[in-house]
């Protein structure tokens, strides 16, 4: 089994699976949950979630159609939104259906890496970085594929306020998460984007910088949208801290090597992502929207049929 595959295996776990004292969320974030789940129906059928989830790894075996998905030296977290192999359970019995939509950090593609993804066919790159982040980091396009930017901030540049502690750091990553949900620029893109993922032909891949913020709320949202247990959502999210495994712990060690272990234990949850990050946006949801359907419609400004069309591309 890959390294990869082994975290994946040690990182999620069944639902029934009880969690070590230190790793239980609030009760206040498991009530929340709950409660978006119920408000959600509409988007999440909730017959089956006492079912054992499985891997969010994927389990099951690959589509004889739908090669594996590559992992990428110079683009550490690329992958393919359904997960892997057979792809995530859907909580009406279903699968997700891999090869459709892929998400990744800056594409810094190597050569031989550039010719891995030519193999997906995907046809739409869409960038949802500033552009200060953009000028800084070019993108590398797979052979054949399209740019489109949708700057999800609206903003010149992507830049972090001064921090003084590591729970004002965590603090900034939740509002972040927040405004995905109240900005005018935030919900505006992302009503554009799914727009475009729903009605674009081919594969299509979309990425922020690490690919872990901007680029996990879109990710949240389409599997919501494909009936993924909130759970299984949480999980996939989480996997970003899997992929970018090296480049958090160099960045880390960097920072501790200039600036001294303060300053290091601040640039952690700003390198990294927490469940509280994700939930602060499911929160936030269902505080201005009361459900994750009334946030798509009428905060994102998709249609039903837009809504439909992506459960039809996400689900086998």
């Amino acid at each position: 089994m890959s390294a990869i595959g082994k975290t994946c295996s040690l990182h999620l776990r069944s639902a029934s699976t009880p969690l070590r004292a230190a790793q239980r969320p609030s009760l206040r974030a498991v009530d929340s949950r709950r409660a978006f789940l119920k408000s959600s129906a509409g988007v999440l059928l909730l017959s089956t979630l006492s079912s054992p989830l499985l891997s969010a790894c994927g389990g099951g075996n690959l589509d004889a159609d739908q090669p594996e998905t590559p992992r990428l030296a110079s683009v550490s977290n690329f992958r393919d939104v359904a997960g892997a192999a057979a792809g995530y359970p859907t909580v009406d019995g279903k699968q997700t259906r891999r090869g459709a939509f892929y998400r990744s950090n800056a594409l810094t593609l190597s050569p031989a890496d550039q010719t891995a993804l030519g193999k997906l066919g995907i046809a739409t790159v869409y960038d949802l970085r500033t552009p200060g982040e953009i000028a800084r980091t070019a993108d590398v396009l797979p052979a054949g594929a399209a740019s489109t930017v949708f700057n999800v901030l609206g903003t010149t540049d992507f830049v972090v306020p001064s921090l003084d502690s590591a729970a004002a750091a965590v603090a900034f990553k939740e509002a972040e998460a927040r405004s995905y949900v109240t900005g005018a620029a935030q919900r505006a893109s992302y009503g554009a984007l799914l727009t475009q993922l729903a009605n674009g032909a081919g594969a299509q891949l979309f990425h922020s910088s690490a690919g872990k913020d901007r680029t996990g709320w879109v990710a949240a949202l389409l599997l919501s949208i494909a009936n993924v247990p909130l759970d299984v959502i949480m999980q996939d999210y989480l996997l970003s801290n899997v992929y970018l495994g090296v480049s958090i712990r160099a960045s880390t060690d960097a920072v501790r090597s200039q600036s001294g272990a303060a300053a290091a234990a601040i640039a952690a949850p700003l390198l990294s992502v927490q469940e509280s990050y994700l939930q602060a946006g499911f929160d936030q949801v269902q505080s201005s929207y009361g459900t994750m359907a009334s946030y798509l419609t009428q905060g994102l400004g998709v249609s039903q049929a837009t809504i439909d069309t992506l459960h039809d591309r996400l689900v086998g």
